[in-house]
């Protein structure tokens, strides 16, 4: 059991008569308070970052208020203890002092003196709450940073979603092509969250044999079908005080999906073949790379569960959508691949940065975190062949041909990379290259490049 947060000021005195009448005060004053008789137990019930203040009486049987003070600063170092000293323990409060509590009241005292130090005290805790968690966002937006790589404007929005999501107790769908990293996000919404240190229970809803399914996410008592010869917990139990992530939603018979929609109603599971119905507390994220909502109109998906679940959704880019993150990426995953396998780093060639630029994925970040693994190992560069022939024929005359020919190609590559990442006008082509449009238009014409080579089906002159 755990001392409410709503409690502002816990109180420890064994003196009944003293202990009603400081409760009385602090209570006239508008402060929640809990009177409690010994100190005991007390640091078990209060979490780190309980938002309170403790007032102790030092002299007292069992744990006195200095065993006290030493047990709560070893949980928290930062919370506020103020002890009540008679005559003849003024000594002890010093020393209680120099060991780090906020203050002492030398009995006989005042009721505004222990009013004023108590408002002060719980002034300095709100200052150390608001410091820690400007330290903890911050901390967590680097985390994210370094698990969600990129700088595009969709993967900042991404990232900014994750963060105001996190912290909250609402069920998310994530949404994303294969490959775009669904776990991942629904593994940095868990770590982030209040949640982190329970259960992160991953299933894929579309690996699982129709047969298995409900005995998989529900659990069932012995004797509920052939062969269940025992009890079995199903992952929501057993990411009971966590999160379940639910990949592939989207292949769940509709069955199934009567009992997901019951059970993020009412936050409880019955196992097959048992008549219990046991409380959750989790939070569900699920995935899919279909739409949800076509699935619903065609009857393939529960109408009132796609609604159910489209409460928080989230949109993971693809790959094609994210313009130079793949650079980045790329060699993010490679220099972790360099440094697992014990290998010197590899730095990308202009020629192989215009490819990877120009590349569509269609594998996401699966395809180019595998990409950066053979880069890494020093193996060829190879894509999927959905890049036009001439990005690949970039790559083979970067590494060929005299001085001459190989600038004309660094020349190519450099511009065919700025056409792949900034292709809506001519003008911001060439400021990005810093040269005028008239000797950009030379040097599209000499290279026989055009905006088609960008994605699109324009040529050049028509983007002014």
């Amino acid at each position: 059991m755990t001392i409410d947060n709503r409690i502002q000021v816990v109180l420890i005195d064994d003196d009944p008569h003293l202990r009603q009448a400081l409760s009385q005060t602090l209570d006239l004053a508008g402060l929640k308070v809990l009177p409690l008789a010994e100190a005991k137990g007390l640091a078990a019930q209060l979490e780190r970052d309980w938002p309170g203040v403790v007032v102790s009486d030092i002299r007292m049987p069992g744990m006195d208020g200095l065993e006290l003070l030493t047990e709560l600063h070893a949980q928290d170092p930062d919370l506020p203890v103020l002890l009540i000293t008679g005559h003849g323990d003024v000594p002890l409060a010093v020393q209680a002092m120099r060991a780090g509590a906020y203050d002492f009241l030398e009995k006989p005292f005042a009721s505004d003196a222990l009013l004023d130090s108590v408002r002060r005290a719980l002034a300095l805790r709100r200052l150390v709450l608001d410091n820690r968690s400007l330290r903890l966002a911050l901390s967590d937006r680097q985390e994210l940073s370094t698990r969600l790589v990129g700088q595009s404007a969709p993967m900042l929005r991404l990232r900014e979603q994750i963060g105001a999501l996190a912290a909250t107790k609402a069920d998310v769908l994530i949404l994303g092509e294969t490959g775009a990293g669904k776990e991942v996000v629904a593994r940095a919404l868990h770590d982030l969250s209040n949640r982190r240190n329970g259960p992160f229970v991953a299933i894929n809803a579309g690996a699982l044999a129709e047969s298995v399914v409900e005995s998989e996410l529900f659990g069932h008592e012995p004797g509920a079908f052939t062969g269940a010869q025992k009890r079995r917990i199903g992952k929501f139990e057993f990411a009971n005080g966590g999160t379940l992530f639910l990949d592939e939603i989207e292949s769940m018979s509709l069955d199934v999906q009567v009992k997901l929609l019951r059970l993020l109603q009412e936050r409880v599971v019955e196992r097959l073949g048992g008549n219990q119905l046991i409380p959750l507390d989790l939070r569900i994220i699920a995935a899919t790379k279909e739409d949800l909502r076509q699935a619903a109109d065609q009857g393939r998906f529960r109408a009132d569960l796609y609604y159910r679940l489209n409460v928080a959704p989230l949109r993971i880019p693809p790959l094609r959508e994210r313009g130079e993150d793949a650079l980045m990426m790329f060699q993010h995953f490679a220099d972790e691949a360099s440094t697992r396998h014990g290998l010197p780093p590899h730095e990308l060639q202009p020629g192989q940065r215009a490819l990877l630029l120009r590349h569509t994925w269609p594998g996401n970040v699966r395809e180019l975190q595998n990409a950066a693994e053979r880069f890494a190992l020093g193996l060829e560069l190879a894509l999927d062949n959905n890049a036009p022939d001439d990005a690949v024929g970039t790559t083979v005359e970067m590494i060929s041909g005299g001085l001459s020919e190989q600038v004309e190609n660094f020349e190519k590559s450099l511009i065919a990379a700025e056409l792949a990442r900034s292709h809506s006008s001519v003008r911001s082509v060439a400021e990005a290259l810093g040269i005028p449009r008239k000797t950009l238009h030379d040097k599209l014409r000499k290279h026989g490049l055009s905006f088609a080579d960008s994605g699109t089906s324009t040529h050049a002159d028509e983007h002014e």
